[in-house]
């Protein structure tokens, strides 16, 4: 049960990471420099608020599910989706970091080129989730 918990909370996450990826990002690239900053900095909220739980729940219900069951697949697939947080600290944070202290009034090529930034960034978190999902899906397969 805790298992296929963690595989649900862990694609939650990733089909938000990706939504983000491949339809939030390009559509935020299209914007003049202060919309497309504006944009950015209503959705980090929303996506941190709604991404950072999820990726601790599934985490928690992965190693509950490892300790239940034994099968390690559980304990990798659980530290996959919580190194987003790592990831987003030391890797996202100066970028994300730069982006909030950027106002409004000073968006400009460089507050651009720190979004377009942040999408790769991102696409990251993405891939960890992914990856974390295949390997949840796996793990409640074997056990």
């Amino acid at each position: 049960m805790f298992g296929l918990l963690a595989l649900i909370t862990a694609a939650f996450f990733s089909g938000a990471a990706v939504y983000i990826n491949v339809a939030e990002q390009p559509a935020r690239l299209l914007l003049d420099d202060r919309s497309q900053l504006a944009e950015w900095k209503r959705a980090y909220k929303r996506g941190f608020a709604m991404q950072a739980p999820l990726a601790v729940i599934s985490f928690l219900l992965g190693m509950i599910a490892w300790w239940q069951t034994g099968v390690f697949a559980f304990a990798v697939s659980a530290l996959l989706m919580i190194a987003n947080w790592p990831w987003t600290l030391i890797g996202m944070m100066p970028t994300n970091n730069a982006l909030q202290a950027t106002d409004l009034e000073d968006a400009n090529p460089d507050s651009r080129a720190l979004v377009e930034k942040w999408g790769g960034l991102h696409a990251v978190r993405s891939a960890f989730g992914l990856t974390a999902t295949l390997a949840f899906l796996i793990a409640c397969s074997s056990a």
